[in-house]
């Protein structure tokens, strides 16, 4: 038994431990954290509930993705651009078709992706998920070789049984099929009726970043894969906003209304374009995930040269008539057609468009979304207007819209007037004085969450993908997005920013101000927490 005194030795002896333990975790902090105010944050954490910032930074506080992926990731890598030069195949190029004032943007991207500029594509932005859903199921249908799909979220509800049942049908008539989708944010999929439908039918279905016990002592849990890209064929791919979800079936229960997304439909008849960059990402994203995969990538690597860059003889035109497929969905009314799905086109097709891929990983590709946002904000001359579901910047991103607006510059942040996301909700409030302060015109949209993640600068520049503005979609994430450098499609994606202004109501500073103080402090402390979130 312990005496008196020897408990108080325990108890001496813990506390010193507790002190070296938070004394090297702070050395470490200090030491590894580039970020500034991620530093701060974890500090304050750290030194505030000293047991559980210990824990959480030990979990969650670096960005690792495991030495095993990252090994698999090199070595899929790897494998395909040894692919690219034995067909002699270039990616890193077309900076020459760019204005001079976005060359060295495109090169920033080009030199920590590998992904240069692609012209020639056709390109069509689709604001409604029923057109979504119409336009891919109606692509999935007439696939020939191969159908490679990435997913943040897949939720097998309304309008998405649809397109599980076409991906099935696709599979089954010989057509190979990926489905990647990541662990977390897919959780209910797994293992679901749906899920084994699919394998059933031939649909390889793969979990991106799998959790476990285990796993959280050597990798980061939340780091996750929220990209979203759909490859068929070697000629159409889409990517945006939009998971695979039934916005209205998704998250009813969350009171922010439905989910309001974008994605683009692209088109190429080039050897070479951003939807063979897509493919790429995919390719290598399921490569990574398991050694199995990887040696199924090294050991067909050939049928993979000649479904991804070898152009097949026939191009389907995508204003053909409605396939014989979905004629016999309608038909026996396994899919209903709503209105507008069939006959109304809520943005015309555009081309040509000149477009670059800018794919993102934590330890991969650095922080190039980032650099490319932070570096096309400080160019633009007229106005910026930026589109994003969740708005939490750091102090450079936040300093560059904040002088933007100050040298005249027309800046409009248009974002949900309510989130899913207590703390975000918070955090990002906690910024709106000083953009309004600065001239920067806050427009809080009403019709529901409006998830769309657009960046639109001057009338020649657009990013547009799955990145949010926050530090999780910078630093941590698996992103992907599309840099546009065509001005009618920008025009295109700013008329549809136009549209949600509609939708919105203008915050003032004078109606900010009149805030009770305790909001105001409240938001403020949520914001020490912003480089987190």
């Amino acid at each position: 038994m312990f005496t008196a005194w020897s408990w108080a030795e325990v108890a001496q002896l813990s506390l010193i431990a507790h002190i070296i333990a938070i004394v090297l975790l702070t050395l470490r902090i200090v030491s590894v954290q580039r970020n500034i105010g991620v530093a701060i944050a974890w500090l304050a954490i750290l030194y505030a509930l000293p047991v559980i910032g210990f824990i959480a930074y030990l979990l969650i506080g670096e960005p690792m993705v495991g030495k095993r992926y990252l090994k698999r990731t090199q070595q899929a890598r790897a494998l395909l651009n040894d692919m690219a030069q034995r067909e002699r195949i270039v990616f890193d190029q077309g900076h020459e078709l760019l204005n001079e004032p976005y060359r060295g943007v495109s090169q920033m991207g080009t030199s920590l992706t590998g992904f240069g500029v692609f012209a020639q594509h056709k390109m069509q932005l689709l604001t409604e998920a029923d057109e979504l859903f119409f336009r891919l199921i109606k692509d999935i249908s007439r696939a020939e070789r191969m159908i490679l799909m990435e997913f943040y979220i897949v939720y097998p509800e309304g309008q998405v049984k649809e397109v599980l049942t076409a991906l099935a049908a696709a599979a089954q008539r010989g057509v190979e099929c990926h489905l990647l989708a990541d662990s977390v944010g897919s959780f209910n999929f797994f293992g679901s009726e749906h899920h084994r439908a699919l394998e059933a039918a031939g649909v390889i279905v793969h979990q991106s970043l799998p959790v476990g016990l285990f796993k959280t002592l050597f990798t980061r849990t939340d780091l996750r894969n929220h990209r979203k890209i759909i490859v068929i064929d070697e000629d159409i791919g889409y990517t945006g906003s939009f998971n695979l979800v039934d916005p209205a079936h998704f998250k009813q229960d969350k009171n922010v209304g439905q989910w309001i997304d974008l994605m683009v439909r692209i088109k190429s008849r080039q050897p070479l374009s951003v939807v063979t960059a897509m493919a790429k990402v995919v390719v290598t994203d399921i490569g990574s995930e398991s050694n199995t995969n990887l040696l199924a990538l090294d050991g067909h690597i050939n049928t993979y040269t000649r479904k991804l860059y070898q152009r097949s003889p026939r191009i389907n035109d995508i204003n053909d008539s409605v396939g014989r497929y979905i004629d016999s969905l309608v038909a026996n009314g396994t899919m209903t057609v709503l209105h507008g799905a069939t006959s109304t086109v809520t943005m015309p097709e555009v081309e040509p468009v000149v477009a670059q891929l800018i794919p993102s990983a934590p330890q991969v590709t650095a922080h190039v979304i980032y650099n490319t946002l932070v570096s096309v904000i400080h160019r633009a001359n007229r106005c910026i207007q930026i589109t994003t579901p969740y708005f939490v910047p750091d102090e450079a991103l936040l300093g560059a819209l904040t002088t933007a607006a100050k040298r005249g510059v027309k800046v409009t942040l248009i974002i949900p007037k309510k989130v899913d996301s207590f703390m975000v909700q918070h955090a990002s409030q906690a910024y709106y004085t000083e953009l309004l302060e600065a001239g920067v015109t806050i427009a809080l949209f009403r019709g529901g969450l409006l998830h769309a993640k657009t960046v639109v600068i001057d009338d020649d520049y657009c990013l547009f993908g799955t990145v949010n503005i926050d530090m999780r979609s910078f630093y941590l994430n698996m992103e992907v997005s599309l840099a546009i450098y065509s001005p009618a499609m920008v025009a295109q994606v700013a008329r549809c920013q136009q549209s949600y202004l509609q939708h919105c109501e203008l915050l003032t500073l004078e109606q900010w101000r009149q805030r009770h103080g305790v909001q105001h402090l409240f938001d403020n402390g949520m914001r020490l927490f912003s480089p987190l979130l």
